[in-house]
């Protein structure tokens, strides 16, 4: 005589995962605003067409976001990044802007971005 296996359904997962830059450290993500992928920097470094000029118009380093001015239009255009643009940028500098990988350039220093 066999017994019956009770059957158990999967459990859900009740915990979002956080990148480590919420907790201080480098980030471990990928994701827009975090960490610059190779693969990224090497796509936005192959399409020079697509890089447009700007100027920070204001810095918020403890938040992580940046406004900067397109120099075509004088656009504003919210940015965050949660990998440290913010604290190497100060109002007035020359930036670029990769709007197709989402990369911003501060002279030879490339960030992920997150338009916002």
């Amino acid at each position: 005589m066999s017994s019956q296996h009770r059957h158990f359904p999967p459990l859900e997962v009740r915990e979002s995962v956080t990148c480590m830059c919420d907790h201080g450290d480098a980030c471990s993500s990928f994701a827009p605003g975090h960490a610059l992928h190779l693969i990224q920097s090497r796509l936005a470094s192959a399409t020079p067409s697509d890089w447009a000029d700007a100027i920070v118009d204001s810095v918020d380093p403890d938040a992580g976001t940046i406004v900067v001015r397109g120099l075509a239009d004088g656009a504003p255009i919210d940015l965050w990044n949660g990998a440290g643009a913010a604290l190497v940028l100060t109002p007035g500098t020359p930036v670029a802007l990769h709007g197709r990988y989402h990369v911003l350039a501060v002279g030879r220093e490339r960030f992920n971005i997150l338009r916002g």
